[in-house]
């Protein structure tokens, strides 16, 4: 397990504070591995530009994973930063 800064939890942090976001996460795991970008739009009642911000915040923390296929792409979670996350915010236990 790498060790995780408190830059890159901070930032993971400032996206998983807003509830779209963990929507998002939720429908993804829902799935057990890979959810379509157009999945989202029929579970989440918001225009694509905004769903699209969202994936974006999401991605630049690498908490999931985006993969294109054809026209469309696809996301699942990155378990292993989602872990990585975890040990750090367990770091700070006493």
């Amino acid at each position: 397990m790498a060790q995780m800064d408190a830059k890159q939890a901070e930032k993971i942090s400032k996206a998983l504070s807003d509830p779209t976001r963990l929507k998002i996460l939720s429908e993804i795991q829902k799935k057990h591995d890979w959810l379509y970008c157009v999945d989202l739009y029929d579970n989440i009642n918001l225009a694509q530009p905004s769903i699209c911000h969202h994936l974006k915040q999401l991605t630049e923390t690498s908490i999931i994973l985006p993969e294109k296929e054809g026209r469309n792409i696809k996301y699942t979670m990155n378990n292993a930063v989602i872990d990585d996350y975890i040990g750090f915010l367990q770091g700070l236990k006493k």
